[in-house]
């Protein structure tokens, strides 16, 4: 049985649209796997304005498609984090068929626990009430100028510096302050 949280959660998707048949809410994990459209992958890295010289880490990270892309179309290094064994397998083999395993590596953990530091750029795509308890710890480890993308969910009071819509999906983007919360 869903916890009234879940149920809030998986409403909130639903409502929003954002669930498609391919999710999956699997017993024991704070978010669903839903894959990001490959057209909101690329928004989100370019509204980040990923570079070469980037690490990009993505927080819940399913099928790696995200780190992938970063690699592949940027030339940018990724970590994927996740914490279920079958996404990390799935994860891997998609980097192996796209040909950046020397890019990229994936770390079967869960979000909370990864260490983020050495992250230049953050991609999200959880649930708002996980947004706003990784905020602090993503404000502490990051650095100033790190960026923090996430497709579709806000951080509550922390206004993005910039949002966009891709079809019909808001993608926000926040870079870490000098002096943060």
């Amino acid at each position: 049985m869903l916890g009234r949280r879940k149920l809030m959660g998986v409403l909130c998707v639903l409502a929003l649209g954002a669930l498609p048949l391919a999710a999956q809410w699997e017993e024991g994990y704070d978010v669903p796997f839903v894959p990001t459209p490959q057209e909101v992958v690329e928004a989100m890295l370019k509204l980040a304005n990923v570079q070469k010289t980037d690490l990009v880490y993505d927080l819940g990270c399913g099928d790696g498609r995200i780190v992938v892309t970063a690699a592949q179309k940027f030339g940018a290094r990724g970590v994927g984090v996740d914490i279920n064994p079958e996404r990390i397998r799935e994860a891997t083999e998609n980097a192996k068929n796209a040909g950046v395993t020397d890019r990229v590596r994936f770390i079967e953990q869960s979000f909370f626990d990864a260490d983020v530091k050495e992250a230049t750029v953050v991609t999200l795509y959880l649930l708002s009430d996980i947004n706003l308890r990784l905020k602090p710890k993503l404000l502490k480890e990051l650095k100033p100028g790190s960026r923090i993308v996430s497709h579709s969910f806000d951080m509550g009071d922390w206004k993005p510096d910039k949002q966009i819509e891709v079809n019909h999906r808001k993608v926000y983007l926040w870079v870490v302050p000098k002096q943060a919360d």
